[in-house]
């Protein structure tokens, strides 16, 4: 992989920090992962002649990959234009991506569910009229997962064997990419899933969601269900608390996807003291200063403080809960629809065409 001279700088924010937690236990500490499958996306696009110089990128995103795209085409010269949803961004974030050259179109979205057919229409309107932009496709370009074998490689080098990787989906990349890579080398390697309550990725029914970072409104492609060992859908307030004792225990300032994945993962290495865990904690805290990090906010919250649970709730099927809930299913390496008795078609290209 050819790392481009006029942002190799940027390789200091996608590249990890390995950090032992327990005996059983490492973290994956990224300061925004997103930049590790972004960079990777153009790099290819870039050899293959589909992104030229001074080029046009479109996407839908709502976090981290767009602000990972808005760094990256600030460096290359590129201009970039990202859709989101009224619902899902903040007014310091849309600053931060217009300082650095995006533009970014919103869809209303008063339901609070993400409005994704709202924003795949205006994206597909886009690409009518700009037919040679650049689409990175991050939940179904298989290159999203590919980018993780990065992570594969130095987890390996700094562990040694894996045991169970734990980490949040979203767009599928992150835990199933390294997932794959890693059961080459662990063939018995057990994955944990991460998702929140009211996204359809393990198929509950779309519905709004407090806690950004994780789930979705849709299904991508770059979600393999049948690489898949346990789900856990974590709701908003335990996944806020879990953040602040991590940074509180541990100085790790991350995000509430984190602090999600954080106690799945620490309540896994318990459960199995005998297996090496890994935890992939995706993003650092600045962003949610003043917001779950501010004792003022969150005393505006309805539940907060949550009662402090040690085990989640085990299902026999799937079922959607509230924000205060933790729960988690056996998923045993199945196809979605075998689980959930839903047959949902995967990927958004088939529901942008």
């Amino acid at each position: 992989m050819t790392r481009r001279p006029k942002d190799g700088f940027l390789a200091a924010y996608e590249t990890p920090r390995i950090v032992r937690l327990a005996s059983n236990l490492h973290a994956a500490c990224f300061a925004l992962m997103k930049l590790l499958p972004a960079r990777f996306m153009l790099d290819r696009a870039e050899d293959d002649g589909r992104l030229p110089p001074s080029g046009q990128i479109v996407e839908t995103s709502s976090g981290r990959f767009g602000l990972a795209l808005a760094l990256l085409a600030a460096v290359r010269g590129y201009a970039l234009t990202l859709v989101s949803a009224s619902s899902l961004v903040d007014p310091p974030f849309v600053r931060r991506l217009e300082q650095l050259g995006a533009r970014l179109l919103l869809e209303p979205d008063t339901e609070a569910t993400g409005a994704q057919a709202e924003r795949l229409a205006r994206l597909r309107a886009l690409l009518q009229e700009r037919p040679d932009a650049f689409w990175p496709r991050q939940y179904d370009n298989p290159d999203n997962a590919l980018a993780y074998a990065r992570l594969a490689e130095l987890a390996t080098e700094a562990i040694g064997r894996l045991d169970c990787p734990v980490g949040c989906v979203g767009s599928g990349g992150s835990l199933c990419g390294a997932g794959q890579f890693l059961r080459t080398l662990f063939p018995s390697l057990r994955i944990v899933a991460v998702d929140t309550h009211g996204s359809r990725l393990f198929g509950q029914d779309p519905a709004p969601r407090l806690l950004r970072g994780l789930g979705n409104s849709i299904l991508p492609a770059n979600l393999v269900h049948e690489m898949i060992d346990e789900v856990h859908w974590i709701g908003a307030l335990p996944a806020y608390a879990a953040a602040r004792r991590l940074s509180r225990a541990e100085g790790l300032y991350m995000g509430p996807s984190s602090g999600a994945a954080w106690l799945v993962a620490d309540w896994q290495a318990r459960r199995s003291p005998g297996a090496a865990t890994l935890v992939i904690l995706a993003d650092e805290g600045h962003r949610y200063r003043d917001t779950f990090y501010d004792d003022s906010w969150l005393a505006g919250l309805e539940g907060w403080p949550p009662a402090e649970r040690q085990d989640p709730v085990r299902l026999a099927r799937v079922a959607c809960a509230g924000e205060s809930d933790w729960t988690c299913l056996d998923w045993a390496r199945r196809p979605l629809a075998a689980v959930s008795g839903k047959n949902m078609t995967k990927s958004y290209v088939a529901v942008i065409r």
